[in-house]
């Protein structure tokens, strides 16, 4: 089953176009790379994708659902979606315990009763992500990147089968970052585990799980294939607008020089 499927789709608010012409298919288990400068529409496509924002035109069918046909507040369940919004919402004196809970209802605090079943799986992930020892740690008070683990082992309490990061890494430190990014190789290595989407204008963070990446510009999708074929100095340059030295170590990829040139030139 294809996870994704984006048939010719556009999204125009207000007379202006956001997505043009969009078509994209990602198959399950293919872990992707969401690739774009700010304002490239890498958001309005993930809104459309979790159903917050309706197409003008194009079909969008997720998890063989298609839009239109079919309850999204269900579809939802079975979509993780990290990103620094979510973040905000949380409230500041909940332990990270109760924030994971939170996940098995998808709501931000909780409102029923959890089970002991529920509170053991809470647990199993906040020690899966490596934070075990925040549990009983008001959310205020953890670092940004135990705030990020946790709100990834607060997206699997439903065992998502696609679970989308929208550029978890903004706001850490390089060491943070690193230590981060172990943790998305180990989930994306869990034979059993949701096909991840990453969201980013890093290539640095591309771990060596992510098989294909999705370039991103003004709206539309440029470039789609394996990364090998995407990361290169001309489809970066397209994108982003500057000219870039790009080396690869250990299967990573890294800017080892850039230089502006103008946004009229493409």
């Amino acid at each position: 089953m294809n996870v994704i499927e984006l048939d010719h789709v556009t999204l125009t608010r207000k007379g202006k176009k956001i997505l043009e012409d969009v078509s994209w298919v990602v198959p399950a288990r293919q872990h992707c790379v969401l690739l774009g400068a700010n304002g490239s529409g890498k958001t309005a496509l993930l809104q459309v994708i979790t159903g917050y924002m309706s197409p003008s035109s194009g079909q969008v069918q997720v998890l063989g659902k298609l839009h239109g046909t079919y309850d999204l507040r269900e579809l939802r369940k079975s979509i993780g979606w990290v990103s620094s919004s979510l973040q905000e919402r949380i409230h500041s004196h909940d332990t990270a315990l109760e924030v994971v809970v939170s996940g098995k209802f998808a709501s931000v605090g909780i409102w029923e009763e959890p089970t002991p079943e529920d509170v053991n799986q809470a647990h199993t992930q906040l020690e899966f992500m490596g934070c075990e020892y925040t549990a009983e740690r008001p959310y205020a008070v953890l670092s940004q990147g135990e705030k990020q683990r946790v709100l990834i082992a607060r997206s699997l309490m439903l065992r998502p089968q696609l679970l989308i990061l929208d550029e978890p890494c903004s706001g850490l430190d390089p060491a943070s970052r690193e230590f981060f990014l172990e943790f998305i190789e180990k989930l994306g290595q869990q034979q059993d585990g949701p096909t991840l989407i990453y969201v980013t204008h890093h290539i640095e963070e591309i771990v060596s799980i992510f098989s294909h990446v999705q370039l991103m510009k003004a709206g539309r999708m440029l470039m789609d294939g394996p990364k090998a074929e995407i990361i290169t100095t001309e489809y970066l340059h397209h994108a982003f607008g500057m000219e870039m030295k790009i080396s690869r170590s250990n299967g990573r990829y890294w800017v080892m020089e850039c230089q502006l040139v103008s946004r009229m030139a493409n």
